[in-house]
């Protein structure tokens, strides 16, 4: 007999521990099923020659309750994906992960430009999971290290260099063909040689060559959005993709016939609508990307929080070494108004300890032999040793840090609706810009404005803002929040936040400013505030603690 523990969710009632005890102990092979509702766990003895945990697990769902996978077989890690532009992205990232066998949970972040993935390594490797990703036609970055925080500056500082070159080379050349195009019309002058009455010929050719290197600087908005039509997932860059080069292509056509002697054609070029959605589009795209690296900015703040170094006893000898290289158990020293770099316990000397960025209190904590430090927090007034017990990404701010990366990162009910919709969305606005084309088409309008409705259909609607604004919101909240000492622990927390009507505050410092003041000055008879003051200060003078520098 074989005998495992499987951890289950979803029971609330006695009852429902009956209903998984009596679906499991139908199977074959079952020799019994116990579940202890409080620990929310079922022990089953079987014997394996007859049946397995799969067929167990199987009946424990059918019984309408779900089965957690063991911990020490599941991975779960935040991987930076490249390439995402909206909503539609974001489906089609989390559908290509979620169907690999072994991956139970995913959840991608626009605002973040990640992904948090919960797969069992024994089922499927870390390759195939980006193998997914590349094929889905985005790019999987390097996994989350310890110098996480500066490699994400260095993306998004990238980022935003690339977007500002592909920016700027657009514009160049999109200025002069939108003056060429339109400015005849408000009889802004043409040198004659380029003039649609005079060399309309000449006037096609010159916009042809200028929308080019345009469309080059919007490269990507094509080799991604066609890729994806071709699959049948289309996204925006699917929209911009297929209205620009409809677009284009019908102003190719427009040259041809100049060419053929048709001048009338020189009336119908639409290169610098081309031109034009591309630059605003990359415009945007640069303005989004700015707006997410400022989001990040609580993050650092509180990473900022940490000593980059540390004092360690080795061998008798005081050795500065980087905080990321303390190990559990070195002796680590901190002198009065040095930070503690990484949580332990003091085993030598006394002090105070200034706790206010995790506590919020603002009178410091007295630390003796055996009392527990927390690092990031202020050494005031002792020099102490102390045993580091928690390192790197174990540590009280670690931990925090994180808490407010998952809140960033976690989806509020909303912004899975958003998702699901998004998802729906560009290939009903395709099928629409087709509909309202082939319709004016038919009702006697020209070939040329049936393609200025089809165009200007995919143009305008766009789903950036459904995709983003839900994360950027809950990025900013959680942010803010984190910089004002308030953790969110996630969208659904933040979402739900506004139904509050009750606010219970536990300590000082919560909805004061943390630091204590004079505010009355009571004398007796005899003396004047004036000299209670000085007597007051002259005693005073010497002193660290709060309520003497108040």
């Amino acid at each position: 007999m074989t005998k495992e523990i499987l951890e289950i969710t979803g029971m609330t009632c006695a009852a429902c521990a009956k209903a998984v005890e009596r679906h499991v102990g139908r199977i074959e092979g079952v020799n019994s099923a116990v579940v202890n509702l409080a620990a929310e766990k079922l022990t089953v003895e079987f014997d394996d020659a007859k049946t397995d945990l799969d067929k167990i697990r199987e009946a424990v769902v059918k019984a309408g309750y779900g089965v957690k996978e063991p911990r020490e077989n599941i991975r779960e890690i935040y991987m930076p994906i490249g390439g995402m532009t909206c909503a539609a992205c974001v489906r089609a990232v989390e559908k290509a992960i979620g169907k690999l066998d072994g991956v139970s949970d995913v959840s991608v972040n626009l605002a973040t430009g990640k992904a948090k993935i919960v797969y069992d390594p024994s089922k499927v490797r870390l390759s195939r999971i980006r193998e997914a990703v590349t094929k889905a036609g985005y790019e999987p970055l390097e996994l989350e290290s310890p110098n996480q925080a500066d490699y994400d500056k260095a993306r998004r500082e990238s980022e935003i260099k690339n977007l500002r070159i592909k920016l700027i080379v657009s514009a160049v050349f999109t200025l002069p063909l939108f003056y060429i195009a339109m400015g005849h019309m408000v009889g802004l002058p043409l040198p004659m040689i380029i003039d649609p009455h005079h060399s309309p010929l000449n006037f096609g050719l010159i916009q042809l060559m200028l929308v080019i290197p345009a469309m080059a600087a919007g490269y990507r908005f094509y080799t991604v959005g066609f890729s994806r039509l071709i699959r049948r997932e289309p996204n925006m860059d699917s929209l911009i993709a297929v209205g620009t080069a409809a677009a284009f292509l019908y102003g190719v056509y427009a040259v041809i016939q100049i060419m053929n002697g048709n001048h009338h054609y020189s009336d119908d070029l639409y290169f610098e609508t081309t031109g034009v959605i591309i630059t605003l589009i990359l415009l945007g795209k640069l303005l989004e990307s700015v707006a997410r690296g400022r989001t990040s900015e609580a993050i650092k703040k509180l990473m900022g929080l940490a000593p980059k170094t540390a004092v360690v006893i080795q061998d008798g000898k005081e050795t500065v070494i980087p905080v990321e290289e303390v190990e559990v158990g070195d002796i680590i020293l901190v002198k009065p108004g040095e930070k503690i770099p990484v949580d332990g316990e003091v085993v030598e000397g006394r002090t105070s300890v200034d706790e206010s960025m995790l506590t919020g209190e603002s009178i410091p904590v007295e630390k003796n032999p055996g009392d527990k430090v927390v690092g990031a927090t202020l050494n005031k007034n002792g020099t102490i040793r102390f045993r580091a017990t928690k390192v790197g990404r174990d540590t009280t701010l670690a931990q925090i840090i994180k808490l407010v990366e998952e809140a960033q990162g976690s989806k509020a009910p909303i912004a899975k609706m958003a998702d699901v919709i998004a998802g729906y969305f560009v290939p009903i606005v395709m099928s629409i810009a087709v509909i309202a084309g082939l319709a004016w088409l038919i009702s006697g309008q020209s070939f040329v404005f049936s393609m200025t409705i089809f165009i200007s259909v995919l143009v305008i609607a766009c789903p950036c803002a459904l995709g983003l604004a839900t994360p950027t919101a809950i990025m900013v909240g959680t942010g803010k929040g984190a910089e004002h000492g308030v953790l969110i622990k996630s969208g659904e927390a933040l979402e739900t936040a506004h139904k509050i009507d009750t606010v219970v505050f536990d300590k000082t410092g919560t909805v004061t400013e943390g630091k204590p003041v004079v505010t009355d000055i009571i004398t007796t008879g005899t003396v004047g505030e004036t000299e209670l003051l000085q007597l007051a200060a002259s005693a005073e003078k010497d002193s660290e603690h709060p309520l003497g520098e108040a």
